[in-house]
């Protein structure tokens, strides 16, 4: 076997911090999700028997299996010598992970994976007027939470941000939770997961959130891709594997940014698109039998 190649699936990082908070998540889902479905047997409810389907299930355990990839996987070793893995590892937390989790609707079904007294007390901090809801409400509406999002996001990739993240354990730690908590709250309004603090937002309204955000995301990645110097001087200063040379890192690096993470974004307006035409043709039946 190749050394390089050795020694990339050697590089697995085992932080107990992120492997406490995918074991407890992964376990609270799963239980939550097992007594639910015991539950479901007495409810004649859509919504209870939707909430959980295989598919959430599914579409939560791969979100969970992003962030092992972009923090303990050889992506979060390589990442500080590839500018191209590092765009990879934005892309896990941003596009990748917030939306599978969301997805999945996963609120109440962790709450019912929750001890009983635990359970009373997180819900509590969502209903009513409590603080935490009024707080989200106040402070994480759709419009509040695109501004942060894009401020975050794009922030980050500042020269001078992104080498004090290179050159600090905290502070990269604090860039990527920064960039996952901003993303669930972006893709909360998409999703239109629980808790539901806010109102719905109409298919057409979701699509258009998408769609603004999606010259932000391609423009930096555009001017990342054709830029003709190091736009990052950490990156000069390293050896790269694989021979790649510090333009060629970068060109890719900004690819990668430019069109899978624009891709990610126009695959969730065509589900937008597709459910919306969906619910337009189930609201239009009764009245097409009654002609």
């Amino acid at each position: 076997m190749d050394a390089e190649l050795s020694a990339l699936l050697r590089s697995w990082e085992w932080r107990f911090v992120v492997i406490a908070f995918v074991g407890i998540s992964s376990s609270v889902y799963i239980n939550g999700f097992t007594h639910i479905r015991t539950l479901r047997s007495r409810s004649t409810s859509r919504d209870v028997i939707g909430l959980v389907s295989y598919w959430r299930l599914l579409s939560y355990l791969s979100g969970l299996l992003c962030i092992i990839l972009a923090l303990l996987s050889p992506v979060e070793v390589l990442a500080g010598q590839l500018f191209f893995m590092h765009m990879i590892q934005h892309m896990l937390l941003v596009m990748c992970a917030p939306p599978l989790l969301l997805a999945s609707n996963p609120f109440p079904i962790l709450l019912w994976g929750l001890p009983e007294k635990v359970r009373d007390v997180v819900a509590g901090l969502f209903v009513g007027r409590s603080l935490l809801r009024k707080l989200l409400r106040r402070h994480a509406g759709a419009g509040a939470s695109w501004i942060m999002f894009v401020i975050v996001y794009i922030g980050w990739h500042d020269p001078m941000l992104y080498e004090a993240a290179l050159r600090s354990k905290f502070v990269h730690d604090i860039e990527h939770i920064s960039f996952f908590l901003v993303s669930m709250l972006f893709w909360w309004h998409v999703t239109s997961a629980a808790p539901r603090v806010h109102q719905k937002l109409a298919y057409g309204r979701r699509i258009a959130y998408l769609l603004v955000t999606v010259p932000v995301n391609m423009i930096t990645g555009v001017i990342i891709t054709f830029s003709r110097q190091p736009i990052y001087e950490h990156y000069v200063k390293i050896q790269r594997p694989w021979s790649l040379t510090v333009m060629q890192d970068q060109m890719l690096g900004g690819i990668i940014m430019w069109i899978p993470g624009s891709m990610m974004i126009i695959v969730a307006i065509i589900v937008l698109v597709v459910r919306m035409m969906s619910s337009e043709e189930r609201n239009s039946s009764p009245r097409l039998n009654q002609i």
